[in-house]
């Protein structure tokens, strides 16, 4: 039986949605915000001028870094990383991927 304080004991980032990491680090490392992520998660980072082209890379190496997963140069699109909501789409897509289609083509 597992007692709710067990599942108090685990590192909070742990127990943090996809969405809820994102929001924390483009709020702490794009932002330069102690206040959060002050937007809806299906607002477009580019037109709302949240993100640019050098954030998107940090966007990619943190995806990559935090997730385990590699990101193909076809897949840095704004289908993919324009919004919280998109990016934690693509990020779930590629979590339920076999080790063949996560091999570079």
């Amino acid at each position: 039986m597992t007692h709710w304080y067990a599942l108090q004991s685990k590192p909070r980032k742990e127990m943090e949605s996809v969405e809820d990491r994102l929001r924390d680090f483009i709020a702490e490392n794009i932002l330069f915000s102690r206040n959060g992520y002050p937007y809806a998660d299906e607002t477009s980072f580019l037109e709302n001028g949240t993100v640019d082209s050098m954030n998107v890379m940090e966007l990619v190496m943190y995806t990559e870094k935090t997730y385990e997963i590699s990101i193909r140069d076809d897949e840095i699109v704004p289908a993919n990383f324009d919004s919280i909501r998109n990016l934690s789409s693509f990020i779930r897509r590629r979590m339920v991927r076999s080790p063949n289609d996560l091999i570079a083509k």
